[in-house]
């Protein structure tokens, strides 16, 4: 089992940054994705870090994923850069056991942080 605690986000500006941090504890062999949820609308996939990073369209070239393991635990951030209001969403940190954009293949998540960009 992985315990995941999402922290960093809040309010930006358009065109502004902000800086999602997760840390996930227990095990470090994972795959670690960040996915968005807006009101009313589905959960959304924004990027994952395994032996390198995918993003989806809408965020490449303004969102960065990073990670950083210890023998037990992983520390995966996501710099957003540019952001838009289309950004705002409450976001959520996953882990699973295989690379993949769909959220059901993820079996360890976070309890989200709410990103707001507005002006």
């Amino acid at each position: 089992q992985v315990q995941l605690v999402e922290s960093g986000g809040g309010l930006a500006q358009p065109g502004g940054s902000l800086r999602l941090s997760c840390v996930a504890s227990g095990r470090s062999d994972v795959v670690m994705a960040w996915f968005r949820q807006a009101p009313g609308k589905e959960r959304e996939y924004v990027a994952r870090e395994w032996f390198g990073a995918d993003y989806a369209d809408s965020v490449k070239g303004r969102f960065t994923i990073s990670r950083s393991n210890t023998e037990n635990a992983v520390t995966v951030h996501l710099q957003m850069n540019s952001l838009k209001s289309e950004d705002s969403a409450k976001y959520f940190c996953a882990a699973g056991p295989r690379i993949s954009r769909y959220a059901e293949n993820y079996d360890n998540w976070g309890h989200g942080t709410q990103v707001t960009v507005s002006s």
